[in-house]
């Protein structure tokens, strides 16, 4: 072992889709933590989302990775190569 912790992809997307729900104008995940959160065999986490209506889409992407980064840093000690994420909806529009 090279001293980085693993754990399994269906762990780290749950914890990806718990942090991306905290960060504000995320609106929810899109199909569910199991088809709107993957994780690729590389580490990437890729997060599809609904964002509210209104909110700065970059500003609001940028939170959710490095909010997920931090996450899962912080509760799993592991260091994901990257986190994408797919804005696929926007809720609330006028």
């Amino acid at each position: 072992m090279d001293g980085q912790n693993v754990i399994s992809p269906e762990v780290t997307a749950r914890y990806a889709a718990d942090a991306a729900r905290e960060v504000s104008g995320v609106t929810r995940i899109v199909e569910g933590v199991r088809k709107g959160v993957r994780v690729g065999s590389d580490g990437v986490v890729e997060l599809h989302l609904a964002f509210a209506w209104g909110t700065s889409l970059p500003a609001v992407a940028a939170e959710v990775q490095s909010r997920v980064t931090e996450y899962l840093a912080r509760m799993a000690d592991v260091s994901v190569p990257g986190v994408n994420v797919i804005v696929e909806e926007l809720d609330g529009r006028p």
